[in-house]
């Protein structure tokens, strides 16, 4: 009994000094630590105010620093660490905090100009890489070779060495094809045009037997329906024709015609093959035809004989005070007739593309029954300045047909990304701002590039 009662007082002195350790614990818990904390929140019982130890003229001193821009990134820093250390005043880091938001808001107002309202539909349909961020994020602008691109954009600049190649090839094969000698003459007593096809040189061989069977069709342009053609001559590169072919047509439409030679090899049992073409779009470029004149011509390499298809006159005038961009379309000739009439209901659509993707398209009023159509009419584009070097138009002359799809004419191509007289127009209209700028462009068959495929023959 006396075990069993030593036992239980043991048992009872360990439970009581457990509990009076926690309690211990705890109270120290409770009471030391927010005591602590408050005693290293009032730095001044430990460390003295900076302000108590600086005279006036150091703090005069520290002010003309705080102006001076070159520490500015020094006490950026000094704010960022601010919450661990308290060296640095309240009242310092709160003046520092003030002149970074005040420099920051002014920079904003300089450099966010207030955009036109005209402008905004425009925008919100350039692609996202496009959009320009208005925040200026310093006055120093970053080297142009360290700036980042994108990756998966395609980059113009290394597709050129494949378009060169590709012209070289185009070029080698044009200069294969020979040349040919003809005379043009103007009988101005039957009002009849004398084309004289005198001899062919150094033409490609198209036979098995390393020769060809050259003749020539002549073409009055527009007028197809007048086809006429010389003899074939067998087995020969270099062959002499000396035959006249006339064209009955008045003087003064001489200057809206073309002359169309086109070179064949003669197959007696498969389709003739073509050799090339020559194309003379002005017949007073050697003479007044008055007298006889003999022409070389370079014959251009060719699989299939050109359609042609017409030519359309039209001006451009870019305001860029407004970012306005005004196209003219004045007038059309000699387009093809796609109806079964010989004649075509011609209207002029035109589209706004930037980047390969329409973003607008206007059309003109439709003619009924000519292939000489007048319109004058406007057709205006809002664009901002800074995208003008990314936009381009496109110009598709359509036919017009009640019952079925409305056809493609033809089409032409104006902008920085256009090609010959298309790109010319358009940086000449950059190059006189506020001036109208008119010229005839000649109209070609739609490509795959111009994505109208999917459209072209859809009615509005």
């Amino acid at each position: 009994a006396g075990t069993s009662v030593s036992l239980l007082t043991v048992v009872v002195i360990v439970c009581g000094v457990a509990l009076v350790a926690v309690f211990l614990f705890l109270f120290w818990k409770l009471s030391w630590i927010p005591w602590r904390s408050k005693e290293a929140s009032s730095p001044s019982s430990v460390n003295p105010p900076l302000e108590v130890l600086q005279s006036p003229s150091s703090r005069s001193n520290m002010a003309d620093k705080m102006k001076d821009p070159s520490t500015l990134g020094f006490l950026e820093a000094a704010v960022k660490i601010s919450h661990t250390s308290p060296d640095i005043p309240a009242e310092v880091q709160m003046s520092v905090k003030e002149h970074i938001m005040r420099h920051t808001r002014l920079q904003r107002q300089t450099t966010e100009p207030a955009s036109s309202t005209r402008h905004t539909s425009f925008k919100r349909h350039l692609p996202r890489q496009m959009h320009v961020s208005s925040v200026d994020y310093g006055n120093e602008l970053p080297p142009a070779a360290e700036q980042p691109t994108s990756i998966g954009r395609i980059k113009p600049e290394l597709y050129k060495q494949k378009s060169v190649d590709g012209d070289d090839a185009k070029s080698e094969a044009a200069k294969s094809c020979g040349k040919i000698n003809f005379s043009l003459r103007y009988d101005y007593e039957s009002e009849t045009l004398i084309v004289r096809i005198l001899k062919a040189f150094d033409l490609p061989a198209k036979d098995f037997c390393g020769s060809s069977d050259p003749y020539v069709k002549i073409y009055l342009l527009p007028d197809r329906k007048c086809k006429l053609q010389t003899r074939v001559h067998r087995k020969t590169l270099n062959p002499t024709f000396d035959e006249n072919f006339h064209f009955p047509v008045p003087y003064e439409e001489l200057a809206d015609r073309k002359l169309h030679l086109s070179v064949f090899d003669f197959d007696r049992f498969s389709r003739h093959d073509m050799i090339g073409e020559v194309i003379l779009d002005n017949l007073f470029e050697a003479s007044d035809l008055s007298r006889e004149t003999s022409i070389w011509k370079d014959i251009q390499y060719a699989t299939s004989e050109s359609v042609d298809l017409g030519e359309i006159m039209f001006s451009l005038c870019y305001l860029p005070t407004a970012g306005r961009l005004t196209l003219t379309v004045i007038k059309c000739r000699n387009l093809k007739a796609m109806d079964i009439t010989g004649y075509s209901d011609p209207y002029v659509k035109v589209s706004l593309l930037c980047d390969g993707r329409r973003l607008k398209k206007k059309k003109t009023t439709i003619k009924k029954n000519t292939l000489n159509p007048v319109y004058n009419e406007a057709i205006i584009f809002d664009i901002p300045p800074e995208n003008m070097d990314q936009v381009s138009l496109l110009i598709s002359v359509m036919d017009y047909d009640r019952v079925g799809h409305n056809e493609i004419i033809g089409v032409c191509r104006v902008g920085i990304t256009a090609e010959g007289l298309g790109r010319d127009h358009w940086n000449e209209m950059l190059a006189y701002p506020r001036k109208p700028i008119a010229h005839w462009h000649s109209l070609v068959e739609v490509k795959k590039s111009f994505k109208e495929e999917e459209d072209g023959g859809r009615r509005w």
